[in-house]
């Protein structure tokens, strides 16, 4: 199936155009010396407190990246990126749990964030784990290292690294990863520059770290339309694609040809609130997004289970399945955002089987429809004819049911009204994800790692700790 283009080519064209203005004539704050010396002795230069960027030293980076990295788990799965698969991934980094059965929410803890990762290694539509919850009473310059640390332990799949903001954690994050056979070129870590077009020190040197090392990139802005970047979605994206680009700079003239994946998180100003908004223009830009990336030929990951809503409403299911659609049709090659409700602040296990069934429904979007002759199905069509017979009696549309022509939920509901009230009790799909999400945390089992694993993870960890603390004093 083509991709849905939201933009024309002449529109892309004048993206990007505009964002190589953006770099080379307003330039991105940045003041770490260790890196501005990189980039100036490649050709860029220096407007006060910003770096300005020539397009040919940018088009010569884009150039060397890896943009079809691949990431795998310890169960041998791999996900390759940018060979016209979609992969989905869950939310990271939540604060919240919607608890589904009391309508309740609270803070996460130590349980839900393991509990979170083995519900995700048992949807078959999750393709990918990232730390879900952020764990109770840890140090900011720890609580990515403490979210990876567990989610190595409770998932074989592939792990997203989680977002970091300091230099050591894309050491330890590394030295974690090859316990469980993940080489460095395999995980993929993200950081996110902030908007407008701000790269701090400290992500600087980040950035430093994770070229060295060899990660994947996954630069992640995050800007909010009409707050920290323009109202309009196009304006948006070309500061959101100039914050993408700038660090892939540095990591290429440090390390040519390690991974990158091209990433957005562009989310509108809602103006009556100040949050985030949910609505139908988040699945727009992550559309524009994914047709931008694909301008430079990077794979992209973009938001899509995205919604305001804190329950399992119809505004939950209403905008969480534009935004799924419209990026998917557009050809994302990742999709974020399972489980995730109150724009990235809570999340649930109920959403994440719910949205299980959601990524099954968007492949069969995105997969659209034939008219070879097996489809058309002219031949079956006379045989039944002939035969006064139907079509439930035909190897046909068995063939068919079995190929995915429909994508079958095991979620929603499809009984009679009567059905439905006398044997089914009124249950709605969300009650059905409620239990599914229970059935799993009681019966799935993940396969351990050996005990020496466990010992050599907590004890990097502890190392972490320990740098850290010492670089406090």
């Amino acid at each position: 199936m083509e991709p849905l283009k939201f933009l024309s080519a002449e529109d892309i064209k004048s993206m990007h155009e505009a964002t190589m203005r953006i770099m080379q004539e307003i330039g991105i704050i940045w003041t770490h010396k260790p890196s501005l010396d990189i980039l100036t002795d490649a050709g860029c230069t220096l407007k006060d407190n910003r770096v300005c960027f020539p397009p040919d030293l940018v088009m010569d980076s884009v150039a060397k990246a890896n943009k079809r990295p691949v990431i795998r788990g310890r169960n041998g799965t791999v996900n390759e990126l940018g060979g016209g698969n979609l992969y989905f991934h869950n939310l990271g980094g939540a604060r919240d749990v919607f608890d589904a059965r009391t309508g309740t929410h609270h803070t996460a803890t130590q349980e839900d964030c393991i509990n979170a990762t083995r519900v995700l290694d048992a949807l078959p539509n999750c393709n990918t784990v990232t730390p879900f919850f952020t764990p109770p009473d840890v140090a900011n310059e720890m609580m990515a290292l403490h979210m990876f640390r567990h989610t190595l332990s409770h998932t074989t799949k592939p792990v997203q690294g989680p977002g970091i903001q300091f230099g050591h954690e894309a050491k330890f994050a590394v030295e974690m990863a090859a316990v469980v056979g993940i080489p460095a070129h395999e995980l993929t870590l993200s950081l996110s520059p902030v908007s407008p077009l701000t790269m701090h020190d400290v992500a600087a040197q980040a950035m430093m770290d994770m070229a060295h090392a060899g990660v994947i990139h996954s630069n992640l802005p995050a800007p909010t339309g009409g707050a920290t970047s323009p109202m309009t979605i196009t304006g948006s994206l070309v500061q959101q694609s100039a914050e993408t680009l700038a660090p892939l700079v540095l990591a290429q003239l440090i390390n040519p040809g390690c991974g990158v994946v091209y990433c957005g998180r562009l989310g509108m100003l809602e103006p009556r609130t100040g949050l985030i908004w949910g609505g139908v223009e988040l699945g727009i830009s992550s559309a524009g997004t994914v047709q931008l990336g694909h301008f430079y030929g990077f794979a992209v990951n973009v938001y899509g289970f995205s919604t305001n809503a804190h329950t399992l409403d119809a505004q939950n299911a209403f905008e969480r399945g534009l935004n799924a659609s419209l990026p998917a049709l557009a050809g994302a090659d990742e999709l974020s955002g399972i489980g995730e409700m109150e724009a990235g602040v809570m999340g649930s296990f109920a959403q994440m089987v719910l949205d299980n069934e959601l990524a099954k429904s968007v492949l069969r979007q995105r997969q659209g429809l034939s008219a070879d002759v097996e489809h058309l199905a002219v031949e079956i069509i006379s045989t039944v004819m002939d035969t006064n017979r139907n079509y439930l009696a035909s190897k046909h549309t068995l063939k068919h049911l079995r190929a995915g022509e429909m994508a079958l939920t095991k979620l929603a509901e499809r009984n009679s009204w009567d059905t439905w009230e006398e044997k089914m009790g009124r249950k709605q799909m969300a009650d059905y994800a409620t239990d599914e999400a229970e059935r799993i945390l009681r019966e799935h089992v993940v396969s351990p790692l050996e005990p020496q694993q466990e010992a050599e993870l907590d004890r990097i960890l502890a190392a972490a700790e320990k740098e850290t603390v010492k670089k406090k004093k």
